[in-house]
This record gives C-alpha cells, structure tokens and sequence, in this order.
C-alpha cells in the first residue's frame, strides 16, 4: 500500500525528489504545530520546533542514506542533545517523537505513510482532548481553612463536610501566628458545584470568620 518515492538502489538524489520531501515534511510539521496549539497552552518557541523538526530529520535521514556509521553518529548527536536539553512535559516529548516520526517517514520517501500517520495521530489527539479524556471530576477542590488553637481540627468540621462533600480529606496541618491557630488544607469532592458558596458561609461562622480559601486542584507537571 505505501511505497517510496525514492529509488533505493540509486545513490543519488535527484532535486525532485528532495524537493518534495522537503516541502511534504514542512507542511506536515505545520499540521503537527497547528493540533499542538488547538490542544493547549503553548509557546512560540515549542511550536515552531515542532513544525520544523520534521524536516530537519527528513534532511538527516537523506543524507545518511543507508549508510550505518552515519546513522550511528547522528543517534549519538540525538543523544547529547536529549540529555543537554531542559526535562518536558509528557505532552511536548509525545508531539517531539510524532515530529520525529513523520520526519522519518517522508526522510525515506514514504509520503503517503507520513501523511497518514500525521492525519490518524492528530485526529486521535484532538479527540481526546475534545472529549475531556483524562481530565479531573469538576467537583474536586482544595479547602484551606485557619481556625483558633482552642477548635478540634480534627472533628470540628465533620457535619458541614456531610452536608456538602461527598468525600473530605485532611491533607495537611500546619500552626501559624506563633502557634495560635491552625491552617488545614482540604481536598473535598462537592456534591453540587453550586453549594460551595454556601459550605464557605458555614464554614466561616464556625472558625469565626478567618481566613478561608477554596480552589480548583491543580495537576502536576509531567515531567520525561
């Protein structure tokens, strides 16, 4: 079904088909960069990687040409560059290894295979994140609550957690204001998102109106 565009058994190259591999591997770095800025939060500088990476590793893979002491030494080059480089999200080193990929298949002149890997991967990845795939329940949230050294922290908010969360979770207890009070950080799960003004309300009168915070859970960065 797919087949190259190159003759294997040909040294050389003509100006033909380095043009279209070239043009074939921007135009698909475009696509990769455009579904990375649909997917989101972005830079400048990663999409632009992104979009010309492709062809970047087109021109390598033409210019090594079956040749194994070239390709070795361009591994270790891939190499020092990976471990010289700043640690990315899961997200960015996935899109850098698609980059890779589809740069691979047009630097070998497979061009109809590198616009269908581009066109199932792009396709696969807006779908996930259209659909929320992954993502957090939206009743998550992260409690902070300051009450006076005189209140059981432990029990002394267990009725207005009953009556608003499914589930409470004491995550941390630390003293403040030289030991006079407490600071307790929550993750509650709310039954309804429209109750949270109302437990704050509650929660307020019941540490005499100090310091409260309620907040969405923020995800880690995923680091390779």
């Amino acid at each position: 079904m797919f087949t190259s565009i190159l003759n294997s058994g040909e040294v050389s190259l003509s100006m033909s088909e380095a043009g279209l591999c070239v043009i074939a591997a921007i135009l698909l770095g475009l696509v990769i960069g455009w579904v990375y800025m649909a997917c989101g939060s972005y830079s400048k500088n990663f999409v632009v990687t992104l979009v010309m990476l492709p062809v970047l590793i087109q021109i390598v893979i033409m210019m090594v040409n079956g040749n194994l002491g070239t390709g070795v030494a361009v591994l270790g080059a891939f190499s020092l560059i990976r471990f010289r480089s700043v640690p990315g999200s899961s997200r960015e080193i996935v899109n850098i290894f698609f980059s890779m990929a589809v740069g691979l298949a047009a630097g070998t002149g497979y061009l109809t295979f590198a616009l269908f890997i581009t066109a199932v991967v792009c396709l696969v990845q807006l779908a996930l994140y259209k659909s929320g795939f992954g993502e957090k329940k939206n009743g998550e949230k992260l409690l902070k609550i300051v009450i006076p050294e005189n209140l059981d922290y432990e029990t002394v908010f267990d009725d207005i957690f009953g009556a608003f969360t499914k589930t409470a979770e004491l995550e941390r207890v630390k003293t403040t204001n030289l030991g006079s009070m407490y600071e307790l950080d929550y993750r509650v799960f709310l039954k309804e998102p429209g109750m949270e003004k109302e437990m704050l309300d509650e929660i307020r009168c019941r540490n005499g109106n100090l310091t409260v915070v309620c907040g969405r859970t923020i995800g880690g960065r995923e680091e390779l």
